[in-house]
């Protein structure tokens, strides 16, 4: 029996749109769940949401959970997609997350913290066993009387501490090292570019040599003409006419080669590397890598988080510090010239700290991984970070033999806006693929029947 494309048509794609918002909405006796209800009481679905769908608006992040029937994925797609309708009106300035209002902050590594630590609301220290007293309706849970310290007030990191004596990394020492590695790179670009004008040089003065004899050429070629000139004098009318037509063309041929001379484009003016605009190449530095993990599946990122815990790239890290908190957004106008606050938004940072045995050129230190994702998002936060790290070991000049090590395969694949685009696009028609294949394997299979017989038969 052959295979037969099914058949289906508008009305059947309006069906089941209709019965996807039947099925979303549910039982009309139930109360519709509102966006404030969904933003209020599903905090971390909304920040999930807005981290992974790469923008800060829990009102619309409510809306399309709501919308995605409360498939997250679904929902940062919505989001993902929404943001690239938005113009770009300003640039804000980096957030000071040291003047973070502090909601939550703990280190793994100092007991007595600069600044104190703060438990904050977290899952840590609770049973996972079900409360079954939140199946009941009108559940009221006062907050604690908090301990009246200022959350205002500014918190010295951690990692400070460290820098101090001295025993882990600095990003300006990181910095200079990539610009020695820029500046090698630089002499090497130069020398390379000597060689070139050298080659050029050579190539000048054999193409001197080719127009001398060119010039010889066209010499003779003119004597030829000179002859050919008196023969065509002796020639009748038309056929002097056709001669001059033809020259005519020859010199607008001549004209055409001349306008149409290519000419090198002039070198465009480098901006500041943005995944938004820009398409993602490997290898890249690390501010497009933090880019590309800020805004990564948490799955994914937890995944390759966790494979660098159990060997797969030898990194033993150190929760350095936690803190999670509102800060403040300014921009800087060029028509006002001085900064203006626009927002305060919900973010968690992570500062991991791993141990580095160095090499020839760095001592042993500790390295550092970092995590920042909008809202409250502590998971995220710290897979991102050891991703980070496990991503820096080329720039150490570790092995690598991990997963999480190899930025192609974490950069181009931690995007779940992309995968699930092209996983799902399979259930889209491939009618005339499929029957390609169909054939392709009968006539296949039908030459080893006819092989295996023949066998047989011998």
């Amino acid at each position: 029996m052959p295979y037969v494309a099914v058949k289906g048509g508008e009305q059947a794609i309006q069906n089941a749109e209709a019965l996807l918002q039947s099925k979303r909405r549910g039982d009309q006796a139930i109360p519709e769940l509102s966006l404030t209800q969904i933003k209020q009481q599903m905090q971390l679905a909304v920040n999930r949401v807005m981290a992974e769908g790469s923008l800060y608006d829990p009102d619309l992040a409510a809306l399309a959970i709501k919308q995605s029937w409360g498939d997250l994925v679904e929902a940062a797609f919505l989001l993902r997609a929404y943001r690239t309708t938005l113009p770009r009106l300003y640039y804000s300035e980096p957030i000071d997350t040291s003047e973070m209002h502090l909601q939550r902050r703990i280190s793994a590594i100092f007991k007595d913290a600069p600044g104190g630590q703060k438990l904050g609301p977290t899952f840590d220290y609770i049973h996972r066993l079900l409360d079954f007293k939140l199946a009941a309706e009108d559940n009221n849970f006062p907050a604690p009387v908090s301990e009246g310290s200022d959350p205002t007030e500014s918190t010295p990191y951690i990692a400070k501490i460290l820098q101090e004596e001295g025993l882990v990394e600095k990003a300006e020492g990181r910095r200079q090292k990539a610009e020695g590695q820029g500046q090698k790179a630089e002499g090497k670009r130069q020398k390379a570019e000597g060689k070139r004008q050298k080659a050029e040089g050579k190539r000048q003065k054999a193409e001197g040599q080719g127009q001398k004899a060119e010039g010889k050429r066209q010499k003779a070629e003119g004597q030829g003409q000179k002859a050919e000139g008196k023969r065509q004098k002796a020639e009748d009318a038309s056929m002097q006419n056709s001669n001059q037509n033809f020259s005519s063309g020859d010199a607008s041929r001549t004209n055409f080669k001349t306008q149409n001379t290519l000419t090198s484009p002039e070198s465009q003016t480098s901006t500041p590397f943005d995944i938004t605009r820009q398409s993602l190449t490997t290898p890249t530095e690390r501010d497009a890598r933090l880019q590309n993990l800020a805004r990564g599946d948490e799955g994914f990122l937890l995944a390759m988080a966790y494979s660098t815990q159990r060997g797969y790239g030898r990194n033993h890290p150190f929760a350095g510090e936690i803190r999670m908190g509102d800060v403040e957004v300014v921009i800087c106008p060029e028509e006002l010239g001085f900064e203006v606050a626009i927002a305060d938004i919900t973010v968690t940072e992570v500062q991991m700290v791993n141990q580095f045995k160095g090499n020839k050129e760095t001592p042993p230190q500790f390295t550092q991984g970092y995590g920042l994702t909008f809202g409250y998002n502590e998971r995220k936060a710290m897979a991102m970070a050891l991703v980070d790290r496990a991503l820096q070991a080329k720039d150490l000049g570790e092995v690598i033999d991990g997963p999480a090590q190899d930025e192609e395969f974490v950069l181009y694949h931690s995007d779940n806006v992309e995968a699930q685009g092209f996983v799902q696009h399979l259930k889209l028609p491939h009618y005339i693929d499929f029957q390609a294949e169909l054939n392709l394997v009968r006539k296949l299979r039908q030459d080893y029947d006819q092989s295996d017989s023949t066998i047989g038969e011998l």
